[in-house]
């Protein structure tokens, strides 16, 4: 039994399912694919990498009915791909000038006041933008699973009352926090099941995922990106990239969806019931 269904509008036991796309502003190629994605394909919302090279032109493609959120970002983790915070943050530079490059390298030297301010100020300027910011979803769930990194997230959420990616598959015995819980007792709403464990290329997961769906919001995401020189360079993963790209344009998603009877919708559902 779905509680946030419920107060979506749904029956408690419909299928409710959000197909969210990441890295949108990496790379020019991933602004391709995601935008794509949202117009042509069965991406139903994005997040937005602010810091990133290619966030300006990310969000002068963005409408008014496109479902942005701001994926926050503290890991610049490409070898060869190398940028760093909006703000005054020497403890978010890692020794080659962009933000760390691991996550353990981020949560041994970054400052939570820092953190705090990073994070809020990316919020900011992506409405500075014109974004209509609809969600926040960590870049590789780097400020999730600690809790002074945690705390801030989650200040942010309340302060723009913005619903949040949150894992269901790391228990708070295994998180250290109750990290669910202290986010629902500020209010805050996320998706009822969301697996955090990423790797390049979706489309068995997504398709297995889809075939198994529980009653209640289940959100799954994908990182498309169009198949050019310059992701072939930033990165090995960029085939399965390429592969999450084909896939949400494609039949193959298209009919395992109907297949299921899921209901999709975007993370603006979500902050509509938030801030009613």
């Amino acid at each position: 039994m779905s509680e946030l269904n419920e107060r979506l509008g749904f029956a408690a036991n419909d299928r409710i399912l959000i197909i969210s796309c990441d890295d949108f502003g990496l790379s020019h190629a991933s602004n391709e694919g995601v935008i794509s994605a949202l117009r042509d394909g069965a991406a139903t919302c994005a997040s937005i990498m602010v810091p990133a090279p290619w966030a300006r032109h990310a969000a002068q493609l963005v409408s008014d009915t496109d479902d942005i959120g701001v994926h926050l970002t503290l890991n610049a983790e490409h070898e060869r791909y190398r940028f760093g915070p909006l703000t005054h943050a020497p403890s978010l530079l890692s020794g080659d000038g962009g933000f760390p490059s691991t996550i353990d390298d981020l949560w041994e030297h970054a400052d939570p006041t820092e953190v705090r301010r990073e994070l809020r100020t990316q919020v900011t300027r992506a409405q500075a933008w014109g974004i209509d910011v609809s969600h926040l979803a960590p870049h590789l769930s780097a400020i999730t699973l600690r809790p002074e990194f945690f705390d801030a997230y989650l200040d942010v959420a309340v302060e723009f009352q913005l619903p949040i990616r949150l894992p269901s598959t790391v228990s708070a015995a295994e998180a250290g926090f109750p990290y669910r819980s202290l986010a629902a007792d500020e209010g805050v709403l996320f998706p009822d099941f969301f697996n955090h464990d990423w790797r390049a290329g979706s489309r068995q997961r997504v398709i297995d995922t889809i075939a198994n769906l529980p009653s209640g919001v289940t959100e799954l995401h994908l990182q498309p990106a169009a198949d050019t020189p310059e992701v072939r360079a930033l990165t090995d993963d960029a085939a399965g990239w390429v592969d999450d790209y084909q896939f949400l344009l494609g039949p193959e998603l298209n009919g395992a969806l109907a297949t299921a009877e899921v209901h999709l919708i975007g993370y603006r559902e979500l902050r509509a019931a938030m801030q009613a």
